[in-house]
């Protein structure tokens, strides 16, 4: 889940995690990865929306976790599941049904002892468009390259700047209303990460630091707007979004990506 961007933080205090306390955030996002690769499994035509908010709740708390997302600021489910020009935290429905070509985003968080997992993927409902196919690679792609930047010594915005400059040169736009973030004990810690920005800007990452690394990708312009439900984000264009997402602990051995079975 994601944090709307609202200006730069003053001094935003960073929290460093104890080896005990990156494994329990490793923990919490087994049972993240558990449930969103069975709802990639589960995303075929004809499915509810709806359908799989229940199926990711019921697999949580069957793995001990609590949904993390369920009840923060306000937001009432436990999934995110956004569907072709929805970016962000779409909101499951029973009259919602999957089809044929549908580009879907689910992003999910649990709370496992008092630690937070948080991760995200897109698949395709069946046979879909080959521009949703590469959306789809480019931004996948993208958050590893800017994983890959998440090393003791660089700063957040090594991270921004490499997922920015793969998108873009492949023709799509990153999203900029919405960040990555810092994750703990809390949802959302600082530092911000965005999905743009310029090498050697912004706070300089340490051992013991974690952060959700997400980039947003849309197939035209990166204008957003927000749904009369005051969740739902969408592509102001109408074009196709697509959404990934790890965990990511920076290591003295180079980034960890927690939210990996």
């Amino acid at each position: 889940m994601l944090v709307r961007r609202v200006g730069r933080s003053t001094s935003p205090k960073i929290k460093i995690k104890a080896p005990w306390e990156i494994e329990l955030l490793r923990r919490a996002n087994a049972i993240v990865m558990e449930v969103l690769l069975r709802l990639a499994e589960e995303a075929k035509p004809g499915v509810s929306t709806w359908d799989l908010e229940v199926l990711a709740e019921s697999l949580c708390r069957r793995r001990g976790g609590r949904p993390a997302f369920k009840g923060y600021r306000g937001y009432p489910y436990a999934l995110c599941i956004s569907v072709n020009e929805e970016i962000i935290h779409g909101m499951p429905r029973e009259d919602k049904v999957l089809q044929e070509g549908d580009l879907v985003s689910f992003d999910f968080g649990v709370e496992y002892e008092g630690y937070i997992g948080d991760a995200a993927l897109t698949v395709g409902v069946g046979q879909v468009s080959e521009l949703a196919e590469r959306l789809m690679k480019v931004t996948e792609e993208a958050l590893y390259r800017g994983i890959e930047k998440a090393r003791v010594g660089n700063r957040v915005g090594d991270i921004s700047a490499a997922i920015q400059q793969h998108v873009e040169a492949h023709g799509f736009s990153v999203v900029r209303d919405f960040v990555g973030h810092g994750v703990g004990r809390s949802l959302h810690e600082p530092p911000e990460v965005p999905n743009f920005g310029r090498p050697g800007k912004g706070p300089r990452l340490q051992a013991g630091m974690v952060l959700a690394i997400e980039p947003m990708v849309v197939s035209g312009s990166p204008r957003v707007k927000v749904l009369e439900d005051g969740w739902t984000a969408v592509a102001e264009d109408g074009g196709l979004a697509a959404h990934f997402e790890h965990s990511v602990a920076i290591t003295a051995r180079g980034p960890e990506i927690l939210s990996r079975l």
